[in-house]
Formats: structure tokens, sequence, C-alpha cells
């Protein structure tokens, strides 16, 4: 795959875990699996809806990671913020932990490699939504 930037890689993961149908289930699981703070957070969630918005979330972080510009992980950051949704900074870790979980089932080309790839290309994006809080 030479050629590839680590965010085209990732890109073409998802794009592998977008064709299962419980990737988002599997992840909100794993998730909410977490802290049970963090389970608080979902409980009169329409998750659905929350699922569509996860997808949007991933989709930003990973064009912000291919050069896009930054607006709607600004947006995100502001919305989850200590004003906001008040997601704490370290919730993100265990985000990431979730989603890497999940890739890890949902990808059937995952690789130790390709989960170094994924916390990558996320930590730029992720850093900025943080710094918001």
């Amino acid at each position: 795959m030479s050629g590839l930037t680590d965010a085209d890689i990732v890109f073409q993961s998802y794009g592998r875990c977008n064709s299962s149908a419980t990737f988002y289930d599997d992840f909100y699981e794993a998730f909410t699996g977490k802290s049970p703070a963090i389970a608080e957070k979902f409980v009169n969630t329409n998750m659905t809806r929350q699922q569509v918005m996860l997808r949007g979330g991933i989709k930003w972080l990973l064009t912000y990671a291919l050069g896009m510009l930054d607006a709607k992980l600004q947006e995100l950051g502001k919305s989850h913020s200590r004003g906001g949704l008040n997601i704490l900074p370290e919730w993100y870790d265990l985000w990431v932990e979730a989603l890497m979980e999940t890739v890890a089932k949902h990808d059937p080309k995952y690789t130790t490699e390709l989960d170094d790839q994924w916390r990558r290309v996320m930590k730029p994006g992720i850093d900025l939504i943080k710094s918001h809080y």
C-alpha cells in the first residue's frame, strides 16, 4: 500500500467497518461499558439518532486528518464542553479505546499496526475537541 497515508488507510478501514450492520451498536456497547458515568449520559438518548451523529463525528475526524477544515470539530468541541454536554476530556481516551475494540471486531484487515494508525489519525481532531473543555 505504498503511497497511502495513515489517514487514507484508516479511511479504508472505516469503510470496511461501515459494511457491518452492528458496528455502531457494538461501539456504544463498548463505550458505555467503560464507565457508569458514560452509560448515564446515554440513558435517555435516541440511539438511532446518536449513531448517525457518531458516523458524522468519525467522518469529521477523518476528513480533518486528510486536511479538511476544522469547523465541524470546533462546533463539536463547543457542544461537548463543560458549558454544553460536559463530556470530560478523559472520556475521549475511553472513546478511542471503545472505537479500537470495535474496529478490531469489525475490520477483517485489523492489525496492531492499523490500530496505531487509527490512534495517530484520530489524535489531532480529538485534541482539538478536548481543547474546548
